[in-house]
């Protein structure tokens, strides 16, 4: 049984992610944190400061409070009508890193939606609390679009070191139920030569693992390119290392992960060494 953290930071419930989660639930029991911040709504916060009166702060609170109860409250039915295992956590406060780092040290694999989170903060996503929680995570992550459909195709983002291969066993690990699917491997650098660091290697050990196996080595920059060409990919997930170092290069690596969450409606699986 894998303990899974389902993370609400907002006005709105990530249905997305939550969908995701029954799809887990039908392939193996699991046991479900619900973890939910109060909304963070800039413009009502920024009113409530140029009033020296406590009563208008103490009824956004109340508001925002109310909202985390009624997002508690779906949560708590929706896995008792799926007969889904869950606890709530104790938090009603607003985001804080701290609270959703220790839940993630304690978990198998965070959930939680990359168009809703902290989705007031003012920036397009992924904003800076969602790059946060990306970075802060002691646990896989799974960024799920609101709009998820089934997966039908993997691709892994390698480039030969540690975090890529480590990003490749837990998703093995987690996701046994998913290693029958097509699965494409790919290396990303701009030079002329065919040559995929310790290829060799990487198929005797993938094919222990995966029933259809590819690889292909793209030509191009991947902080230019790589984006645009996973988006084509239709049904796709995309599997990477840890989000704050790099699975092509440092830059590069950032840069299409962010876009892949601004631009495409794809489950964005990422490991974390």
């Amino acid at each position: 049984m894998k303990k899974i953290l389902f993370v609400c930071t907002g006005e709105d419930y990530p249905k997305g992610a939550f969908t995701f989660l029954e799809s887990l639930r039908q392939e193996e029991p699991v046991c479900v944190t619900g973890l939910f911040f109060c909304p963070l709504d800039y413009q009502q916060l920024a009113s409530v400061s140029q009033v020296p009166l406590v009563a208008p702060y103490l009824r956004l609170r109340e508001k925002e409070k109310n909202i985390v109860e009624k997002n508690k409250e779906l949560f708590a039915k929706e896995c008792t009508a799926r007969h889904i295992k869950y606890h709530l956590h104790e938090n009603t406060e607003r985001w804080e890193k701290d609270v959703f780092q220790k839940a993630s040290r304690f978990s198998d694999l965070v959930l939680l939606s990359g168009q809703l989170f902290c989705e007031d903060g003012g920036d397009k996503q992924p904003n800076m609390f969602l790059q946060e929680a990306l970075h802060a995570a002691e646990c896989p992550i799974l960024v799920v679009p609101e709009e998820y459909k089934p997966v039908q195709h993997l691709v892994i983002a390698y480039d030969g070191s540690k975090d890529s291969l480590f990003a490749i066993k837990q998703f093995c690990y987690l996701f046994p139920q998913y290693l029958d699917l097509p699965t494409e491997i790919v290396y990303v650098k701009d030079e002329p030569t065919e040559d995929i660091p310790d290829i060799d290697e990487l198929k005797s050990f993938t094919k222990l693992h995966f029933s259809s196996m590819g690889f292909s080595k793209l030509h191009f920059k991947a902080a230019h390119y790589f984006a645009s060409w996973i988006g084509e990919k239709q049904s796709a997930m995309l599997i990477t290392g840890s989000f704050g170092r790099s699975s092509f290069s440092y830059a590069a690596k950032k840069s299409f992960a962010e876009q892949i969450i601004r631009e495409h409606g794809m489950p964005l699986f990422i490991a974390h060494t």
